[in-house]
């Protein structure tokens, strides 16, 4: 069984329908997001290496064609015009790691209509969870003003697959590292780690176990500091640092309480300790919100380790993402349903300084000062250009944030840039509109 079994039961169905009714002719579906979730005022694009990793391997094998038999509960005979199906369509995406905003498309797909209806749910769920923890993500970065973030995550994200894609965003977006060591050795990361309350716990003192962790681990240590009481904690921290000669490049943790107070009273301890070298990281449920607030403080913190707040986009888990038909055999359309109104044709996002957009059609001339956003990335099912590398997207990340108007980079209460439509895009749309009315819906006396 492979993952092109990763689908909804619908995909199928309607697939198998358009494959006996002779429907193969090139459909164009368009990814995008809708509507911004709260103090949002932008998103960073995510997921179109996992998309396009799928796709090249997209094949329906004797075992996929039996998994959905099964789930049909009909004979695998009757799926047969199913069996050998391969992806080989084009792709046009927004590289990783650019700024995009509401209603822009993240990915357009052009296949065989089957092909490009059976694929869809793979490839809404990716584009949307990584694009949701890579703005997570980006948010942190802006808030900690240039302090260093690391990924703490993999405890309780929603699975080890998402954990790897959180350290993965989270270097993209400007992470200097993760906890998961696994995901540090696939995506060349670096590895970070401190210790926890338990091996505290274990040792009858704080100092036995920073001296016991201190001469296992040679080099720089991190200890943790807070498992009883947090300026005696930081003090033994102190005291085994100077004696070991240790203290270039390590570091104390702490994990609760007032970590604006508390790091105030660390750093006084540790100056007055001869230690200002040693860093101070804070740890403990924060996110971009608690990140911001700890810098208009000026809490004395160097590292934030951030967690499940961020592993999970907790006050924002998913996106109002969809993936909706504009174009099939040359015949642009749309949906008229209330609040989900979507706009003909292929697209292509026009992108001017300061990301001011336009959203128009592909096949429309190059406005003067624009970029085109959107960029084929694969035909005939092959990938067209050399796998995108996780250094160039985070150079896009810090070109594109920079363009952003301030407004939109705020923590709270952002306001969200939004694209203008293009007037060949605005002339579609109606003409669309007005055929559905037409030849749709006045038949029924029913009006959109």
């Amino acid at each position: 069984m492979s993952d092109a079994t990763t689908t909804d039961l619908y995909e199928v169905t309607m697939a198998l329908s358009y494959l006996r009714e002779g429907m193969t002719q090139p459909a164009t579906f368009s990814c995008f997001v809708r509507a911004l979730p709260p103090d949002r005022g932008f998103l960073i694009a995510a997921g179109a290496e996992t998309v396009l990793d799928y796709l090249s391997d997209f094949h329906l094998g004797h075992e996929d064609v039996e998994v959905f038999a099964e789930a049909l509960q009909r004979p695998a005979e009757e799926l047969a015009p199913l069996l050998d199906l391969r992806f080989t369509g084009e792709v046009r995406a927004v590289p990783e790691g650019r700024v995009v905003l509401a209603g822009e498309p993240l990915l357009e797909i052009t296949a065989p209509l089957p092909q490009a209806q059976l694929v869809e749910t793979f490839v809404l769920n990716h584009l949307s969870h990584q694009t949701a923890i890579a703005s997570k993500c980006i948010r942190c970065v802006i808030a900690a003003q240039g302090c260093d973030l690391v990924d703490f995550s993999l405890r309780r994200t929603h699975g080890t697959a998402a954990a790897h894609q959180v350290a993965r965003l989270g270097a993209m977006t400007g992470f200097v590292g993760t906890s998961n060591v696994a995901a540090a050795h696939a995506e060349d990361l670096t590895a970070v780690g401190t210790m926890a309350h338990s091996y505290i716990e274990a040792f009858e003192d704080e100092e036995a176990a920073f001296t016991a962790f201190a001469l296992c681990h040679p080099g720089p240590v991190t200890f943790l500091v807070d498992t009883y009481d947090t300026e005696s904690g930081v003090a033994a921290a102190a005291r085994v640092l100077n004696a070991l000669g240790r203290g270039d490049g390590s570091a104390i943790r702490l994990d609760s309480g007032d970590l604006a107070e508390l790091a105030r009273r660390a750093r006084a301890i540790l100056d007055n300790a001869g230690l200002p070298q040693v860093r101070i990281v804070a740890s403990g449920g924060l996110d971009e919100y608690a990140v911001h607030d700890l810098r208009r403080a000026r809490a004395p913190i160097d590292v934030y380790a951030v967690g499940t707040r961020v592993g999970v986009s907790a006050d924002a888990p998913a996106l109002d993402s969809a993936y909706k038909l504009v174009a099939y055999d040359d015949r642009p359309v749309m949906k008229l349903s209330a609040a989900k109104l979507t706009a003909p044709g292929r697209k292509q996002v026009f992108r001017r300084p300061g990301c001011h957009d336009v959203l128009g059609l592909a096949d429309e001339p190059l406005p003067a000062g624009s970029t085109p956003l959107l960029e084929t990335l694969m035909r005939d099912g092959r990938r067209s250009t050399a796998r995108g590398r996780l250094d160039d997207a985070r150079r896009r990340v810090v070109a594109d944030v920079a363009e952003l108007p301030a407004t939109a980079r705020y923590i709270r209460s952002p306001r969200a840039v939004r694209p203008k439509m293009s007037r060949r895009l605005t002339a579609l749309t109606e003409r669309v509109r007005r055929r559905i009315e037409r030849e749709v819906l006045a038949p029924f006396g029913t009006h959109a």
